[in-house]
């Protein structure tokens, strides 16, 4: 299911390239893919904020693997970080993907609000508003070297005179999404030039109250999940949950019944059409295949009523 079609919502898996090596993670990319996610996401860091001394894959490139190694599962990122790549750099990778996965790339974008990540490696681009306000030229861009094209672009932040992107994307619109939640920064960019809007998981709470702040994108919900395969587990797989995403917000757990419950209210509720899935045991394939038949078709049901 490409993002921005069809009327059930669509699952993602998130795999962010932390204490995992390639092979696990192509592993578990394609666990998802055979157990019918629709997306893998990746995430977009110098060093992992809660492990930098860690190995951590680069996302990009990263993805390229991922895409050369897939057949149908879409790719993206939640979320690029816009201060590490002129916009025409950027571009021009988000189009490589695009061609090397014969048009599967999602394109997840975020103005870089770990501003301590930006200043360890010494990347001066501004503070909050300024780095807000370069993601806004950035989504002028990126449609102009998507075209193909040669163009001229004179903002106050990045200058292109006589530029041009090749080769093309597949798809002849890359869906873009923006995930955050900030009201005066953020929101405004969804309105102005997202296909979807990535609400976080630390952000749920105030889903309700933000929706209209997104325009006519359509939205997604990211959530640490622990699915229990009985409810035997239940209690010790909650535990498990609680100690390693439980400070992070927007945790969903319990039986299949009960995660299926929980989704299906924000798709009733507040008109979710896709969710994002960090499960709270990585990702292994067993848990990958539960989550798609026991609770995707749940939630799906849910959607068509």
């Amino acid at each position: 299911m490409t993002a921005g079609t069809g009327s059930s919502p669509w699952f993602g898996v998130f795999l962010p390239q932390l204490r995992m090596s390639f092979a696990t993670i192509l592993e578990r990319t394609r666990a998802a893919e055979a157990a019918g996610f629709d997306s893998v996401w990746l995430m977009d860091h110098l060093a992992a904020p809660a492990g930098p001394h860690h190995d951590t894959l680069e996302g990009w490139t990263t993805a390229a693997a991922l895409a050369v190694r897939t057949d149908r599962i879409r790719i993206g990122h939640l979320v690029t970080c816009d201060p590490f790549r002129h916009p025409a750099v950027l571009a021009k990778m988000a189009a490589t993907v695009d061609v090397l996965s014969d048009g599967r790339l999602e394109l997840g974008l975020g103005w870089g609000s770990v501003e301590a990540e930006l200043e360890t490696y010494g990347i001066d681009a501004g503070g909050p508003a300024v780095r807000a306000a370069r993601l806004r030229e950035t989504l002028e861009i990126l449609p102009l070297m998507f075209a193909g094209e040669p163009f001229d672009y004179a903002g106050e932040h990045f200058r292109l005179a006589d530029a041009i992107g090749r080769p093309v994307p597949v798809q002849a619109k890359v869906p873009v999404h923006i995930g955050g939640a900030g009201p005066k920064l953020t929101m405004p960019l969804v309105r102005d030039h997202a296909d979807w809007w990535n609400c976080p998981s630390y952000a749920i709470d105030r889903l309700g109250d933000l929706r209209a702040e997104a325009g006519g994108a359509r939205v997604s919900a990211q959530h640490p999940i622990a699915l229990a395969p009985d409810d035997a587990s239940r209690s010790e797989v909650m535990a498990v949950a609680e100690r390693r995403f439980g400070a992070w917000g927007g945790l969903v757990g319990g039986t299949a019944a009960e995660v299926a419950g929980a989704l299906s209210t924000e798709v009733r509720d507040h008109g979710v059409a896709g969710f994002v899935v960090q499960l709270t045991d990585f990702g292994v394939p067993e848990t990958l295949h539960r989550f798609m038949a026991e609770v995707a078709p749940i939630v799906r049901d849910a959607a068509r009523q």
